[in-house]
């Protein structure tokens, strides 16, 4: 299935039905009157976040939806049926904004959360609404409200503990085969990663936890270079990141301050996230190098830097841990 985070839809309630002019005409029964029924309610168009969904593809070929239209009033004062609601399944993670691309609607975080974007039309009024003392045979009857209409977007956010980011090449798709069970594609050219991975990282029987792997980031992403920086939407909702850097490249620092600086230029937050930093592929650095290296990018970093092989699974754990003290302190109850 194709991996879509970002569609463009128009949606419209249903009409309100028509109000209805009858008259009651049976046998014995003199000036039986104004007895026409009023219009049905048009649908509602309702957006639902569903578990079993993890792509906005459903949207890329159909844009326009409309909910089912009120029925129209009849005689023998029956009210017309109500129109149908347009319910629409996306992924959980899923926010709807408005056509600005930056008015939020809303955003659903939970498995059937639901929300109600455009409301159906009111039926119109039969001519028996107007029946008084003085009119005692109206002939008016009102037409249905129009149902609300509105174009949106929606952008899917995936929901994970903690999230991968780096430069092309820093091994982030490797780490992640290493510590789940997902199978990214693996190559040794940059942009292997073409949209966002998700995989659950297990930590003895009863722990766990989702990683995201999301497309390298290079200098002036922010501005459209390379894949831009549109992927990070994906880990804005991560308790953690972790940085991979390349050991084998001769300036680890001028690349872990090239994806900061991407950070801070995309804003949402996610500069001032907990951050683990991790010196990548040390099976290939000889120790005296590396060491150097280590040193030289904790300084940058100011913290820890953690050494790790997602080829030979050297300091997995070690880093898998660091994740997990930060997610589950998160998630502690304040």
């Amino acid at each position: 299935m194709k991996f879509l985070d970002q569609a463009k839809i128009w949606v419209k309630a249903g009409d309100g039905g028509n109000g209805c002019v009858a008259f009651r005409r049976e046998k014995f029964i003199e000036f039986g009157g104004p007895w026409g029924g009023d219009g049905g309610k048009g649908g509602d168009v309702i957006v639902e976040a569903v578990p079993n969904l993890n792509t906005l593809i459903d949207y890329r070929y159909t844009q326009h939806f409309k909910a089912e239209r009120g029925e129209d009033g009849k005689g023998k004062e029956m009210t017309g049926r109500g129109g149908k609601d347009l319910v629409l399944k996306v992924p959980v993670g899923t926010e709807i904004l408005a056509d600005d691309r930056e008015t939020v609607l809303a955003d659903l975080t939970e498995a059937g959360q639901r929300i109600t974007l455009c409301h159906g039309g009111k039926g119109g009024f039969g001519n028996t609404h107007y029946k008084s003392s003085t009119n005692r045979a109206p002939r008016r009857a009102d037409p249905g409200e129009p149902g609300e209409e509105r174009w949106i977007w929606l952008r899917l956010k995936l929901i994970a503990d903690a999230g991968l980011v780096g430069l092309p090449n820093a091994g982030k798709s490797t780490f992640l085969a290493a510590t789940s069970a997902a199978k990214p594609k693996i190559a040794d050219y940059p942009f292997t990663t073409l949209h966002p991975q998700l995989g659950v990282v297990r930590l003895g029987d009863d722990t766990e936890f989702v990683l995201a792997d999301i497309p390298g980031l290079i200098e002036g992403a922010h501005e459209g270079a390379g894949l831009g920086d549109r992927f990070l939407g994906h880990v804005e909702r991560c308790r953690v990141l972790l940085h991979l850097v390349d050991g084998t490249l001769e300036s680890p620092t001028r690349a872990y301050r090239t994806v900061r600086e991407e950070l801070v230029a995309y804003g949402g937050g996610l500069a001032e996230k907990p951050e683990i930093v991790a010196l990548n592929k040390i099976d290939a650095v000889e120790p005296r190098a590396l060491a150097a290296r280590q040193r030289s990018l904790a300084k940058a970093a100011g913290r820890p830097v953690l050494l790790v092989s997602g080829a030979t699974g050297k300091g997995v754990d070690a880093v898998l841990r660091a994740l997990w003290s930060v997610i589950a302190e998160a998630k502690a109850p304040a």
